[in-house]
């Protein structure tokens, strides 16, 4: 999309002025989403996250065994294999798979959603600065950034999470530390190219100050690019999550986490395949749903992925 500063000034006629004035940006808009809705691929993605949000939402609502989130323990009951009672069967302690895989998605969308607000503002702010001010203050920010990018990032949150210790928050704390050099990489090779556009000289020319220029003018106008990136972070920071808690320094027990499910489960295969099965399906299809809607924002937002309609 073409850049432009998303400012409205009121006495210029104000929303409807403005659109007539943006009429080239709304016609992209509906071409974009045009495109969205012929993607198959894309609208089974959408379908299958806001599935996965209704489950999140309204889960503990409606799941048959709720109490086997917080440490129930129901022994007469251990590894019942799945029946109309218990649709995935029961763990070593007879507790409902079901209901815990359930009550899981809201731990993993949660833990997912701060995990990118905290790398967004840690990498948009410091990539923004750095690409907006260059000079010394570009050579710091980017060479930190690619310290941090030198090492895997799975491997850099291991570390911190068992220096830490184990434990949901410590390893969101841990994946949020090694997610923001990638955006600060994209912001400031974005903002690198947009401060010398007409829009920015112009809010220059008026007396604008930097930080007035920068998130008020050039950020805003990297938002399609952020989106699309955080579209296909989140499955992916959800499933590291789980490899977090499937080595034994994320979620314990009896957090209901998908990653420690397939953990403990794994120690009772293949005779009791239904503990490790479910939770590990469950994050196959959070993250090909992330991976298809992201393809599909992309599509709308990304000009250098569009094609003609």
């Amino acid at each position: 999309m073409t850049s432009r500063s998303f400012s409205l000034d009121p006495r210029r006629g104000g929303w409807a002025q403005w659109r007539e004035e943006h009429r080239s940006w709304w016609e992209e808009w509906r071409r974009g989403i045009h495109r969205f809705r012929r993607s198959r691929l894309s609208m089974v993605g959408l379908v299958m996250v806001l599935s996965l949000v209704g489950v999140a939402l309204t889960g503990p609502w409606w799941v048959p065994h709720p109490e086997d989130a917080t440490g129930a323990l129901h022994i007469s009951e251990r590894f019942q294999p799945p029946s109309w009672e218990h649709p995935f069967g029961t763990d070593e302690v007879g507790r409902d798979v079901f209901s815990r895989v359930v009550l899981g998605t809201r731990i993993s969308f949660q833990v997912g959603a701060i995990i990118l607000i905290v790398a967004i503002t840690i990498g948009v702010t410091l990539g923004g600065m750095a690409g907006y001010f260059g000079g010394w203050v570009n050579e710091v920010i980017m060479r930190v950034t690619d310290i941090m990018l030198t090492f895997p990032g799975i491997f850099l949150a291991l570390a911190i999470t068992a220096a830490l210790g184990p434990g949901v928050r410590n390893a969101m704390l841990a994946l949020s530390i090694t997610w923001w050099p990638g955006y600060a990489r994209l912001v400031q090779a974005q903002v690198l190219s947009a401060r010398e556009e007409d829009y920015v000289e112009a809010a220059r020319a008026i007396g604008a100050g930097h930080a007035r220029i920068l998130f008020r003018h050039i950020l805003p106008n990297l938002l399609s690019a952020i989106i699309v990136k955080a579209s296909m972070d989140i499955g992916f920071a959800i499933l590291n999550l789980a490899a977090l808690g499937f080595i034994g320094v994320g979620a314990q027990q009896p957090t209901p986490e998908w990653g420690a499910m397939v953990a403990f489960g794994r120690r009772f295969l293949p005779h009791y395949w239904w503990y490790s099965t479910f939770p590990g399906l469950a994050m196959f299809f959070t993250v090909f749903g992330f991976n298809m809607l992201g393809d599909g924002l992309r599509d709308v937002l990304d000009p250098q992925s569009r094609h003609g309609v």
